[in-house]
């Protein structure tokens, strides 16, 4: 199958091509910088949001495996609109003008969070009024017209949850930085309930999804993939630093205190035109005094996948990875 994987640069992106490349695919690549994936690999630089380079990315193709987005919170939301759901749009008429089969869109569990509790919950609708956030509000109409492109290609939407591993610099490497610098805290006593995923396990979930696009259980939804092992947010921060080889956190900060502060950085990050992330935002901190963990059967039988890797073996992975850095 001729496959291509937008956002390759990025951790999922990089070792989904690798995957698909290894069972023998042929595999094009598009980002905006080189991925460092190994042949046999076409690579097309450019933009999402350049409708002329993703046609020429898709020329050919037969599936699409779509992870090229804007993340974090620093950025307009003009920005974020032209990478998300511009670009987006740009993939499914590609897609249409190129005759590709099946489309897998890699969304997130945030297009259908509007801040309450989840608690064993399943794929909710991505509603773009009622999530907060610039990141999460394209994505969810970024969803939406995925998904209303069903008619005329097999679409799946697959809402991985904070998908970690061995040189992961967005969740994993965020949080050790603050350990390291001392500035990690627990917004109030740590103990919401989250579930993560170990990368191979959303990798795995990709595959499967490509492969199943096309049953009529699978295609035109929406699915939130997972470990489906939530732990405490203490625990999963004490476990990180462990495998850093730091102090878990010990601080606690009243979630008022983090969300009030959080609104101000974000204030202040957007008005000093910063680039950097703050060190809280009102989302973050709703997020770490929130259960969000969701019910992993109905994805688990109609995608035909199963998680491999579980947490006790990430974890050591992740220690193993980080004593590995340490000794070079």
């Amino acid at each position: 199958m001729k496959v291509l994987v937008t956002g390759a640069s990025g951790m999922l992106g990089r070792a989904t091509a690798q995957a698909l490349a290894d069972r023998g695919e042929e595999v094009t690549v598009l980002q905006r910088r080189p991925s460092g994936a190994a042949p046999p690999t076409r690579e097309v630089l450019g933009d999402i949001a350049d409708a002329e380079v993703v046609r020429r990315a898709a020329a050919g193709q037969e599936a699409v495996v779509h992870l090229a987005a804007r993340v974090g919170v620093v950025g307009t939301e003009t920005e974020f609109t032209a990478a998300n759901v511009d670009g987006t749009a740009n993939v499914l008429a590609a897609a249409r003008a190129e005759d590709v089969e099946r489309l897998v869109h890699v969304s997130t569990p945030s297009v259908a969070h509007a801040g309450e509790p989840l608690v064993g919950a399943g794929a909710g609708l991505a509603d773009a009024l009622a999530t907060k956030g610039h990141y999460a509000r394209t994505k969810a109409r970024a969803e939406q017209l995925a998904l209303g492109a069903a008619d005329a290609l097999a679409v799946v939407a697959i809402r991985p949850h904070l998908v970690w591993g061995p040189g992961d610099t967005q969740l994993i490497g965020r949080i050790v930085d603050r350990a390291r610098s001392g500035r990690l805290a627990l917004v109030d006593d740590g103990a919401a309930l989250i579930d993560t995923t170990y990368l191979d396990n959303a990798v795995d979930a990709l595959v499967a999804a490509l492969d199943r696009a096309a049953a009529p259980e699978v295609s035109g939804r929406a699915f939130v993939v997972s470990n489906g092992q939530p732990r405490t947010v203490a625990e999963l921060l004490s476990r990180i630093c462990r495998a850093a080889g730091l102090p878990a956190p010990h601080r606690h900060v009243p979630l008022p205190v983090a969300y009030a502060g959080g609104s101000v950085a974000e204030k202040v990050w957007a008005r000093l035109q910063r680039t950097d992330d703050p060190p809280m935002t009102a989302f973050l901190a709703e997020q770490l005094a929130t259960a969000h963990w969701f019910d992993q059967r109905q994805v688990r039988a109609v995608l035909r996948w199963e998680p491999r890797v579980g947490l006790d073996e990430g974890f050591d992975r992740l220690a193993a990875w980080f004593a590995a850095e340490q000794r070079q």
